[in-house]
């Protein structure tokens, strides 16, 4: 039987528009196990990055509880939850998010030593991690002299380096052509699968929905699971367009 790595209970998150009260997640209730792919689809606005930034717990909620193997993130208090996600939680955001004035390697190895991890141990990791995401030889450049792909996966690489139990993407693709965006998929998968992490992807790429363990969609507050390969099969893998 599966284990439940996050557990979210009766999740409500609402937003104060036009001064009125919008409620972007309604009382949703969500398990989500070890080494999974888990998917949410939704159209812009319905809560995807929502959902990932709660149970980051970058943004708090306002009702429920998010927890992870055995803690309860929203019972932890601020600090507290900026370790929690320091040390179990790996993020690849839409918009890479690399410091410009770092190179590739200090990016990635700058989380792992904020986390009191040694240097050298560190810059082994982020060179061993820079080779399985085919930028072996780019260490030493600065972030603007990557093309986007390049720079995604530089975040891949950043969000690996802690061994985090838990990842979260939001929109990984959204910003890379389609060529790029399914070298950057396949690459996320496969390199989460190998360490046996649990991948929470937001997306609203459907053709994602085939490779995935579980898609929920997300409409009105609500979430709904559409795609199980316990009912549909068993996972493929992403089909790689290959560089001309």
């Amino acid at each position: 039987m599966p284990q439940a790595l996050v557990r979210i209970n009766n999740l409500k998150k609402t937003y104060q528009q036009g001064g009125k009260t919008r409620t972007i997640l309604d009382n949703v209730d969500l398990e989500i196990n070890e080494g999974e792919f888990f998917v949410l689809l939704g159209k812009s606005g319905s809560g995807k990055s929502t959902l990932l930034n709660l149970i980051s717990h970058i943004d708090s909620p306002d009702g429920g509880q998010i927890i992870i193997r055995d803690t309860n993130v929203t019972a932890l208090n601020e600090r507290e939850q900026t370790l929690f996600r320091r040390d179990n939680i790996g993020i690849v955001f839409q918009f890479f998010n690399l410091i410009p004035t770092l190179t590739v390697v200090e990016n990635i190895t700058l989380p792992s030593e904020l986390g009191g991890i040694n240097r050298k141990v560190a810059e082994a990791t982020a060179h061993e991690l820079l080779e399985k995401v085919g930028l072996g030889n780019r260490a030493q450049t600065f972030p603007d002299k990557l093309s986007g792909g390049e720079q995604q996966r530089v975040a891949i690489a950043r969000a690996l380096a802690h061994e985090p139990t838990l990842v979260l993407a939001d929109e990984p693709t959204g910003n890379l052509d389609e060529e790029s965006g399914q070298h950057v998929l396949q690459l996320l998968l496969d390199l989460t699968r190998h360490a046996g992490k649990t991948l929470v992807m937001a997306t609203h790429n459907l053709e994602i929905i085939p490779f995935a363990d579980r898609v929920a969609r997300i409409h009105d507050g609500k979430l709904v699971i559409t795609h199980s390969t316990e009912e549909n099969g068993a996972k493929k893998a992403i089909p790689i367009v290959e560089s001309a």
